[in-house]
């Protein structure tokens, strides 16, 4: 299965390690610090045309990790995912 993550941009979901909303998870400065260590190592894409609203981790079978950032929510990116069991526990009470 695939994801459309915006743009032209699909990735296999079998690669993704996690899918973030960035407004709570930079909360923490290990994220942050994360994130900044990504973007000098040159392994973020942007595929956002406005201010993003979440980042998807995904690691390749060869070991290389893609940091994407996307203006799509982390509620509708795991709806498209196809990981319902995921999905359910997040919006269920």
């Amino acid at each position: 299965m695939f994801l459309h993550l915006g743009k032209d941009i699909v990735v296999r979901t079998r690669d993704i390690v996690g899918i973030f909303d960035l407004e709570t998870s930079t909360i923490s400065n290990t994220t942050r610090n994360y994130l900044a260590v990504a973007q000098k190592a040159g392994n973020v894409i942007d595929v956002s045309e406005e201010m993003p609203k979440s980042f998807i981790l995904c690691c390749e079978k060869d070991g290389k990790t893609t940091v994407y950032t996307s203006q799509i929510s982390t509620a509708t990116l795991l709806k498209r995912s196809s990981f319902p069991g995921v999905v359910s526990k997040i919006t269920s009470p």
